[in-house]
């Protein structure tokens, strides 16, 4: 059972950057498949960008050219930096992780980012 704890979330100014982070519990964070999703009050939760097991990535429309998503093997962490960050970009996110065969999804508890116009 993987657990996933996400940091780095917080109050920015419109323009401004964040960079967050997910550490993940357990071995074999490397065949892990991860993710970020986010939700915003009142809306379902979405796909920010996906960062596969062999390092291949992608992202939302809404936020390409803005946000990267990387991970660190050796830290069994993936990060997020989220850079010309815009007030819709306000929302929880969450750090997801999945594998084959059974592809069952482990969320963190997500971290709150705000950003003010």
């Amino acid at each position: 059972q993987v657990q996933l704890v996400e940091s780095g979330g917080g109050l920015v100014q419109a323009g401004g950057s964040l960079r967050l982070s997910c550490a993940s519990s357990g071995s074999d964070f490397v065949t892990y498949h991860m993710a970020w999703y986010r939700q915003a009050p009142g809306k379902q939760r979405e796909l920010v960008a996906r960062i596969t097991s062999y390092g291949s990535t992608n992202y939302a429309d809404s936020v390409k050219g803005r946000i990267t998503i990387s991970r660190d093997n050796t830290r069994n962490t993936v990060y997020l930096q989220m850079n010309s960050l815009k007030p819709e970009d306000t929302a929880v996110y969450f750090c997801n992780a999945r594998r084959p065969p059974n592809w069952a999804d482990h969320w963190g508890r997500g971290t709150q980012v705000t950003v003010s116009s």
